[in-house]
């Protein structure tokens, strides 16, 4: 009888990612030379460069890029650790991806620009979207889907895991999270889970993708983490730490405001070492001048 009451919280405390106020804000990375990577993603992918801070006292400089303002978009948080010219991106980290209403149009763009584009555009493998990839100057990879519909052109982030059952039950448990879509490809050795807040045209989605047989991947010192927002950074935290303790994974910061900041968040890794952070909505707002 005790055991069984003591589980009523949880279950109860395990509702509020569904019920929260979340959404996928940005993704940040580290590149090697800050105005190169604003050149490239304004002139080839037409982002809009949206702020920018250096921050002298802690030796880096940030850039912040999208389609639209932060308080609406996904936006792309670019790091420049001063003197570092260049990072591992590892095994793990797969792209980002951009919709566009002309994936033809846009590689004649950036091949004209100086772009490395290494997948000419053309159908899917077994399907009709039409897509591309590109890579940008610090090596990271792009693809470019052919949407005629586009609300957000920023509408992915694909990571590698080992397991793709536990990392879809830690997003849906976590994060409170969608699975939106699944795809098995035994034909080329591959499993995808598209996980979300909303339908995969309506806004940015996490694509997982399991390769047959791989359970481990190099994290690499490139890519960073995503940042998704939270009406409660506090009870946000307890659930992914019960999560935690049935999933795997780690806290990496206990839910409180940042030094200076003020900014309340909280930091894991899921089960496959993956970073994420929740920010507190009102104080992300504010941050934004709101």
């Amino acid at each position: 009888m005790a055991q069984g009451s003591a589980a009523v919280p949880s279950t109860e405390l395990l509702e509020w990612p569904k019920k929260d106020n979340r959404r996928l804000l940005h993704a940040v990375y580290r590149v090697g030379d800050l105005d190169r990577t604003i050149k490239f993603y304004t002139e080839c992918f037409g982002m809009k460069l949206l702020r920018k801070r250096d921050i002298p006292e802690e030796k880096y400089s940030n850039a912040f890029l999208g389609f639209g303002p932060e308080e609406s978009h996904f936006v792309m948080e670019l790091t420049y650790n001063y003197g570092v010219t260049s990072y591992d991106i590892g095994t793990g980290f797969g792209h980002f991806a951009i919709a566009t209403a002309d994936v033809y149009k846009m590689v004649e763009d950036i091949r004209a620009k100086g772009g490395n584009i290494t997948r000419e555009p053309g159908p899917v493998k077994g399907g009709s979207t039409v897509i591309a990839f590109v890579k940008d100057p610090d090596g990271y990879v792009f693809e470019l889907i052919q949407r005629d519909s586009i609300l957000d052109p920023l509408c992915q982030v694909m990571l590698r895991v080992g397991d793709l059952d536990r990392a879809v039950k830690f997003y849906e448990k976590a994060l409170g999270m969608k699975l939106l879509k699944k795809v098995d490809r035994p034909e080329y050795k591959y499993s995808i889970a598209m996980m979300g807040y909303a339908e995969e045209h309506e806004t940015t989605v996490l694509e997982l993708t399991y390769n047959y047989g791989v359970t481990e991947y190099t994290k690499g010192n490139a890519y960073a983490q995503v940042a998704i927002s939270t009406d409660d950074v506090y009870k946000s935290g307890e659930v992914v730490e019960h999560v935690i303790q049935e999933l795997g994974g780690q806290i990496t910061r206990k839910p409180g405001p940042i030094p200076g900041l003020n900014t309340k968040i909280t930091s894991f890794l899921d089960p496959d070492g993956w970073k994420t952070v929740l920010v507190d909505n009102e104080d992300f707002l504010k941050e934004l001048g709101n």
